[in-house]
């Protein structure tokens, strides 16, 4: 009998951790398919300067792996749509995802199959290989910053800011009409935006929540919006009862409906609290929207859209969230004022 089963990810550079999973994730059955990110998913991911390898040629590279049977790309952020389609009898992620983290494993256990957190072979990662080879240069480049920063520091600054936004500008305008017409969509059914982000985070979930629901620069009577971090003494209460990674969740499965769009906050693309949100509006059929950094590829890898600001820096990406979305309320009022 064929036992089906499935992993995918990036695989922009080949190291003995892939081909370890590869090989532990073809032992679980007869046939191994990898879901490989198109080129274009994975700069929505990691960034524009990624990948470095083009996905024709990482799936010339993959299935020329003995373990791996099948390779077949995919273009959407998560391979959600692929699993479905596969329908495999098991799924694979590396040890870096939690069993709870990892997309398609509710469809697969539905379908009577099983999923594996894989732990990883120590000391590899496309990640930490990357960060090595760039060290140096960035270490010479922060040492020139910190010097020039000492002199003038409000002028530097003030150009940091400004190159940030010519990124921007650059790499994620695109993403960024998408994202905004994924909300205006939304608006338009009359269904709702759940906002939730901790820590700093939490302040931009706020002050965007009130551009959504507010007059921002046209009455907007028509939109509505709910902020998942607005009430402190509310989010106390519920951890009081709840550990603090499910505080999100348990309100998006109080307030949180089929059709809904959940705006999901994390500088660093990592808090559990987030991620857990996240997980849960998909269970309940809402759609995610992202914002995170440049780190930020776990959180973009789970989302229908994503914002990765091209910077590691937080409060210089939490600006630069706060900036998208006063972009998004300008495209949605000239939307309205169209119909």
């Amino acid at each position: 009998m064929e036992i089906i089963v499935f992993t995918n990810g990036c695989f922009d550079i080949i190291h003995p951790g892939h081909i370890d999973l590869l090989r532990q994730a073809r032992q679980l059955g007869t046939k191994l398919i990898v879901g490989l990110n198109s080129d274009s998913s994975v700069r929505k991911i990691k960034g524009s300067r990624r990948p470095f390898i083009s996905e024709n040629d990482r799936a010339e590279i993959l299935k020329n792996l003995r373990w791996v049977d099948e390779v077949r790309i995919f273009d959407e952020l998560t391979p959600e749509k692929l699993i479905a389609e596969i329908k495999p009898d098991v799924l694979v992620k590396g040890g870096d995802w939690k069993a709870k983290e990892i997309i398609g494993a509710d469809l697969v256990k539905k379908n009577g199959g099983r999923v594996f957190s894989i732990p990883l072979k120590e000391g590899h990662s496309s990640s930490s290989i990357i960060e090595k080879i760039m060290q140096n240069r960035e270490k010479s480049e922060e040492q020139n910053l910190s010097q020039s920063n000492q002199k003038n520091l409000i002028e530097n600054s003030l150009k940091t800011h400004i190159e940030l936004f010519q990124k921007i500008l650059k790499e994620e305008k695109t993403n960024i009409e998408t994202c905004a017409e994924l909300i205006f969509k939304t608006l338009e059914k009359g269904n709702k935006i759940l906002i939730c982000g901790n820590g700093g985070s939490a302040a931009d979930a706020q002050h965007i929540a009130a551009e959504f629901v507010g007059r921002y620069e046209t009455d907007r009577k028509a939109l509505s919006a709910i902020a998942l971090t607005t009430d402190s003494s509310v989010l106390t209460a519920i951890t009081n009862d709840f550990d603090f990674e499910r505080v999100f969740a348990r309100q998006i499965e109080a307030l949180g409906r089929e059709g809904d769009l959940l705006i999901a906050i994390s500088t660093s693309g990592n808090s559990p609290n987030v991620i857990s949100a996240i997980m849960t509006a998909r269970q309940f059929g809402c759609r995610v929207l992202g914002l995170t950094g440049a780190k930020g590829k776990k959180l973009a890898s789970l989302c229908d859209a994503c914002i990765l600001i091209p910077e590691a820096r937080t409060a210089r990406i939490q600006e630069a969230h706060i900036t998208v979305a006063h972009i998004w309320c300008e495209i949605i009022d000239a939307k309205y004022t169209y119909l």
